[in-house]
């Protein structure tokens, strides 16, 4: 029995399922479309109810600081194979219920909703969906991710991974900028004709010229820095 062959197959995400988060905690990351996740599940193991299903065994709001709730639901997923049926693959999810924001306090009425997508995905992820986006992008206690987000710009390597362009992308994303906008910048500034061709100063000296712009709308961006860094 191949113990990998599930993984492999639900392990890659399609570009058209990804979208890169351009603020908060979770800026630079990616975020996986989860009717993704469902069309794979019914893919491989039939409609739900039929071929999955999961049950929800708790669902709860709990206090955060400052007046903060979060909404947590955990489930119990299901899949079956041939004709037998796994055992529960445990997933919790959250989501927030009120927060604090500018205008005061903001109540999400679709928090139990958000929570249980997040622990459908949770509980996928044991399964390898999307294995190959949590293998780059989660952080453990052995790595530090400070040493990525550092802007070291007298280090000089060759080319960028794709975290690094995503989040470039994500970084200009957050502040108004598209991809278009941000590779034109690259293109005038430093003659590439893709944001992996940039090396590790460069990219350093992007973020930061980002970074450092107040929010706008989207705009033709050829003069990002305007002179700034040359």
């Amino acid at each position: 029995m191949d113990n990998l062959k599930l993984w492999n197959k639900v392990r890659e995400v399609p570009s058209t399922a990804q979208k890169s988060i351009g603020g908060g905690r979770l800026k630079g990351m990616t975020d996986i479309n989860p009717m993704w996740r469902i069309k794979k599940l019914t893919e491989e193991f039939g409609q739900c109810g039929f071929g999955w299903y999961y049950n929800i065994t708790d669902k709860r709001i709990e206090e955060g600081g400052k007046g903060e709730k979060s909404a947590f639901v955990d489930i119990e997923l299901f899949v079956k194979v041939g004709d037998e049926w796994s055992k529960g693959i445990q997933g919790t999810g959250g989501s927030s219920f009120v927060a604090n924001e500018k205008s005061g306090p903001y109540t999400n009425d679709e928090c139990f909703k958000m929570a249980l997508t997040d622990a459908i995905s949770v509980a996928c992820k044991a399964l390898g969906f999307g294995a190959d986006i949590y293998w780059s992008k989660d952080n453990t206690k052995y790595n530090d991710q400070k040493k990525e987000n550092h802007y070291n710009s007298n280090r000089e390597t060759n080319e960028l991974s794709d975290s690094q362009v995503k989040r470039l992308n994500a970084i200009a994303y957050s502040k108004g900028y598209g991809f278009d906008a941000v590779l034109k910048t690259a293109t005038k500034k430093y003659k590439v004709t893709e944001l992996k061709q940039l090396n590790k100063k460069q990219y350093y000296e992007m973020c930061k010229g980002y970074e450092s712009l107040v929010n706008k709308t989207e705009q033709d961006t050829g003069d990002l820095f305007g002179g700034q860094h040359g």
